[in-house]
């Protein structure tokens, strides 16, 4: 690998001379591959050794074909880097009754599917991403994931900047230099400079000042990069602590995972993630706690909120030709488990379902940021007809059984995620049938007797046309 020489020279002094030799021959290394499954999807055991800092995370001893495994698709796994699940130990240390947690800049998702696995029941997560198809990549692998206590925004951080002490929990993954992604990315290698780390480290000093009202008092802030420079590590979160105001926390760490502290000189603790110590790629994290203080209590603002929501609302109806009136019908209740927990609506021609606890703060955030994907979506209306939508197919709450079940083959199911026609048994019932492979969902069809109109999303399908000659699955 050829390193830029300016950060060769940087990092030999963070870390002295014997120490950097060791870290530049980890980055030549083989590139360890990691996943973590979701547990309230598949429980089978995966073939592999454990990340050590996360309860779920496995290392892979082979690379499987995830484009072509159904189960990837099914949202029984996700494909995480190991150092990253580090999050979660300060999640299971600090968090342990129901909270609202912003994940910031959350695209594609591995933080974020994390975070809902392990946030006590009854929280909700908000998973927020600036860049607009970035956004979309994040709903559709947390629709995948299949909670349906999550809200997916596309804004600039400095759009939540008004939504007083509306989080217990904000995760800033900001966007930095991405030494730590040497490597993998060749592209980071040739876009970093000097100058780049001190445009990163400005940013991410807006992002956290844009961001910090909407985190409570008494809340925690979860820092994180994926970078190596003291700019964006050390010396940002010296300047929460003193400027914005906040305590460094600790979290417990075992010392055979090899996790390198601050290296600095300074008193307050880090977590550096090294790949010359750690099985992973370069990660940094610090937790702080914002200091009790006075703010403008929440529910000060809600009600003000929601009513100018309302006029807005209303006058948007008023404009323009009248739209016929779509309901929810009786039956939709029954698609879901629990459903006494849910408020159901209807938007354009789409069915939400969303957890009636956390109404109020969804009503906040339409009204401050862009919210592209809330709760479940049942069904979309198509004329007459209410379609039942993916969503639903891979939501936790759907209650099993509500409409006939096909298990198809492997064969099959790489076709249906191909979005080719598929034809099922002469006894499949005709209608709107759930395909499930390993008797996980895959989502919906239609039967018409003589084939089955193929309902998964489009924008979702497996492009490549061919199967490699060996297909390595994770089960």
């Amino acid at each position: 690998m050829n390193l830029p020489q300016a950060f060769i020279e940087r990092t030999r002094q963070l870390l002295g001379e014997e120490t950097y030799a060791k870290f530049e021959d980890a980055l030549a290394s083989e590139l360890p591959v990691s996943i973590r499954p979701n547990l309230r999807k598949c429980t089978l055991p995966v073939e592999g050794s454990p990340v050590p800092w996360a309860s779920s995370g496995v290392y892979l001893d082979k690379r499987p074909t995830f484009t072509f495994d159904p189960l990837f698709h099914a949202g029984c796994y996700y494909v995480q880097e190991a150092s990253s699940m580090f999050v979660g130990q300060v999640l299971q240390h600090y968090v342990h009754t129901p909270v609202v947690m912003l994940d910031l800049c959350a695209a594609p998702g591995g933080k974020s599917t994390l975070c809902r696995s392990l946030l006590p029941e009854g929280s909700l997560l908000v998973a927020n991403e600036v860049m607009r198809n970035r956004s979309q990549i994040l709903a559709e692998n947390l629709v995948k994931w299949g909670y349906p206590d999550v809200i997916v925004t596309n804004s600039d951080p400095a759009e939540f900047s008004g939504l007083m002490d509306l989080f217990d929990v904000i995760l800033t993954d900001v966007p930095c230099s991405g030494e730590g992604m040497f490597r993998k990315d060749q592209v980071a290698v040739d876009e970093w400079s000097v100058e780049n780390v001190d445009i990163c480290w400005r940013r991410q000093r807006r992002i956290l000042t844009d961001i910090w009202p909407a985190l409570k008092p008494g809340g925690l802030l979860i820092y994180s990069t994926c970078t190596f420079n003291r700019e964006e590590d050390e010396d940002n979160v010296a300047w929460i602590a003193d400027e914005l105001g906040a305590d460094v926390l600790e979290v417990p760490v075992d010392k055979c995972w090899g996790i390198t502290g601050n290296l600095i000189g300074k008193d307050f603790p880090v977590y550096r993630f090294m790949p010359h110590k750690t099985k992973g790629e370069g990660f940094f994290l610090a937790v702080l706690r914002k200091r009790e203080g006075v703010s403008e209590k929440r529910e000060d603002v809600l009600p003000q909120t929601c009513s100018r929501l309302d006029k807005k609302k209303k006058k948007k109806e008023q404009k323009g030709r009248p739209q016929p009136t779509l309901s929810v019908p009786k039956e939709v209740k029954h698609w879901l488990k629990e459903s006494d927990a849910f408020a159901l609506t209807v938007k354009e021609t789409a069915v939400t379902a969303f957890p009636k606890t956390y109404d109020n703060e969804l009503a906040l955030l339409q009204q401050q940021v862009k919210v592209i994907h809330s709760g479940v979506v049942l069904g979309e209306w198509k004329g007459k007809d209410l379609i039942p939508h993916h969503s639903l197919a891979m939501s936790l709450s759907l209650q099993k059984g509500i409409f006939p079940e096909v298990e198809v083959s492997y064969e099959q199911a790489i076709a249906y995620l191909r979005k080719e026609g598929l034809i099922l048994d002469a006894e499949v019932p005709r209608g709107y049938v759930l395909l499930t492979y390993r008797q996980v969902p895959l989502g919906f069809v239609k039967n018409i007797g003589n084939r089955a109109n193929n309902l998964y999303p489009q924008e979702w399908r497996i492009r490549s046309g061919y199967l490699p000659e060996e297909v390595v699955t994770v089960w």
